[in-house]
This record gives C-alpha cells, sequence and structure tokens, in this order.
C-alpha cells in the first residue's frame, strides 16, 4: 500500500504542475499578468510592442479612411445619371489644340483613304 500512496501524491503533484502551466501559457498568450508559485503576479512589459502596434493601427485605418473617401467618389462618378464617356470624349475633341500640344487629334468621324 505504501507504493500505491506514492504514485498518488506523485501523480497529483504531477497534475497540478501541469495545470499551472497551462494556465500560466493561456495568461501569457492573451496578455494577463503571470502568476507566480506563491501567488503574485508578474506583469509583462509590452509596452513597446504596443506602441508600435497602435502607431500601424493608426496608419491602416488612415489609409482604409482615404480608400472610402476614394471609393464614394468613384461611386459618384459611376452611378451618376448625366454622366456619359461618350460626352466626356466629345468635350475633349471640341478643345481646340494648343501650339504646344504634341497630342494627334482624335477625328474618328473622318475615314482616312485605306491604300
Amino acid at each position: 500500500m505504501d507504493g500505491d500512496m506514492k504514485i498518488f501524491v506523485l501523480l497529483i503533484i504531477a497534475i497540478s504542475t501541469v495545470g499551472w502551466l497551462i494556465n500560466n501559457w493561456i495568461r501569457a498568450r492573451h496578455g494577463y499578468a503571470l502568476e507566480d508559485e506563491w501567488g503574485g503576479h508578474t506583469e509583462m512589459n509590452y509596452d513597446g510592442e504596443n506602441k508600435r502596434l497602435k502607431a500601424e493601427n493608426r496608419e491602416l485605418n488612415d489609409k482604409l479612411d482615404a480608400m472610402q473617401d476614394r471609393m464614394v467618389v468613384l461611386e459618384k462618378i459611376v452611378t451618376d445619371r448625366g454622366y456619359t464617356l461618350s460626352e466626356e470624349i466629345e468635350a475633349l475633341r471640341d478643345v481646340p489644340a494648343k501650339s504646344t500640344d504634341s497630342g494627334v487629334p482624335l477625328n474618328i468621324d473622318k475615314k482616312e483613304p485605306q491604300g
């Protein structure tokens, strides 16, 4: 009976130790303070990483806001009933070319002789 009691005590110690390790692993993973073997708490120092993550988060939110603003403008352009691409192209054709303009005028209506 003495051997069974030793195994039972060792089993209880092993279960307690494994439970304590799992508890601390979960707490560390989620950013909580860790418990030491006397019940005290050890605070995690994440100041540097928290500042970096907050700055990165702020930067990404700013980019997202800019993209949303651009999306609104594009939606207005696409869904505007008065907007037609052909009218815009025609308006550009009617603008007289400047002397410094090296572009070729678009004269789609005129047919060139095939040769």
